[in-house]
């Protein structure tokens, strides 16, 4: 049985031992990215109310984002007007649970 594509991790797939984290913040900053093309900002507006500089933000639109944290991408989202809500969900019949992120 295979998996489906949004179910997939190519993070995993490479074998990086935080694939899961990278999951995440791919898909905070396709968020962001998204966000900010809806806006038409430059990189130099959108750091300035992101709180990063413009070669920061640079680096993370384009998947260089170890060292920036997924609070700091949340926090990123909150800064643009969006809602971010953390939902602790019941017990995993898994041995371990798992985070996802869910854009509306």
């Amino acid at each position: 049985m295979s998996k489906k594509v949004a179910d997939q991790n190519v993070y995993a797939e490479l074998g990086f031992k935080d694939a899961g984290e990278m999951l995440v913040k791919a898909k905070l900053v396709v968020k962001i990215a998204e966000i900010l093309r809806q806006r038409g900002w430059s990189q130099q507006e959108a750091a300035k109310v992101l709180g990063m500089t413009q070669p920061k933000l640079s680096k993370m639109l384009r998947g260089q984002f170890r060292g920036i944290s997924e609070i700091k991408m949340m926090d990123c989202l909150v800064r643009l007007g969006r809602e971010v809500k953390i939902v602790v969900g019941p017990e995993s019949k898994r041995a371990t649970g798992r985070l996802e992120v869910v854009a509306a």
